[in-house]
């Protein structure tokens, strides 16, 4: 999709270019066709680019290269106005094959990760199953579960509250995929603007308080999970310690 942007990025460009030319004096000088400079090979450089990617989308490089040599003479076969109209249209079809080949993707990649959306869902369910019953874990009505380790005796945040924390994130499996503490430097944010089991867990704490909290997929990153890091419907444990409440 890259390349369809860098389309009709050049095509949109070619045509102000046509315009701009419309109000200013005829070439003197016409260049020479073959490669002489870096700048020859520069020019002959792009023009392959150029084909290369509109060659797939049906469009008569005959008439463009021809379009391109009037332009620089200070001639079009369209006005102003239908370049625009004409490009504006074809901009708009191109976005909506755009559209619905994101959508194939989107569905192909579903189907694809259907199997292992159900698998760690499944393995989600068995481990807050065991786990709400192990000693000290407490659940809250959402499906979030945490335990104290060290009590704090500072205020505790509110949803709109920015909040400095340390923290280390790891996987079912305990495969650890960020932590504050190696990087030795606690973050702040706005608990507003963090996953849900966040937002809900450190509104119960105090400052000085560090829990273990046990999030289900629903309150972290739903199925679609994130980048490499954290699978679909991942169930996600964090170490959390509420350093401060950033005034």
């Amino acid at each position: 999709m890259k390349s369809l942007k860098i389309v009709l990025i050049i095509l949109f460009g070619l045509s102000v270019t046509f315009a701009q030319n419309k109000n200013q004096s005829k070439a003197k000088d016409q260049k020479g066709s073959e490669i002489k400079t870096q700048n020859d090979s520069v020019s002959y450089a792009i023009g392959q680019n150029i084909y290369s990617q509109l060659r797939d989308l049906g469009l008569n490089i005959d008439l463009l290269a021809k379009s391109i040599k009037d332009g620089s003479v200070n001639k079009s076969d369209l006005s102003q106005e239908n370049i625009i109209k004409v490009l504006t249209a074809f901009q708009a079809k191109m976005q909506e094959k755009q559209a619905a080949q994101m959508k194939a993707e989107q569905e192909k990649k579903k189907v694809e990760m259907a199997p292992i959306i159900e698998k760690n869902k499944k393995d989600g369910e068995t481990f807050l199953a065991e786990n709400k019953n192990k000693e000290g874990v407490k659940t809250t009505a959402s499906g979030l579960q945490y335990k104290i380790l060290v009590s704090g005796t500072g205020s505790s945040p509110k949803d709109t509250s920015k909040v400095k924390v340390h923290y280390a994130g790891r996987l079912l499996d305990g495969k650890e995929f960020d932590s504050s503490y190696k990087r030795n430097q606690p973050s702040e944010f706005l608990l507003n603007q963090v996953i849900k089991g966040w937002t809900e867990a450190l509104q119960l704490m105090h400052v000085g308080d560090k829990w273990e909290l046990y999030i289900p997929y629903q309150l972290a990153y739903g199925e679609e999970g994130r980048g490499d890091m954290i699978p679909p419907a991942s169930v996600l444990i964090f170490e959390v310690e509420l350093l401060d409440i950033v005034k």
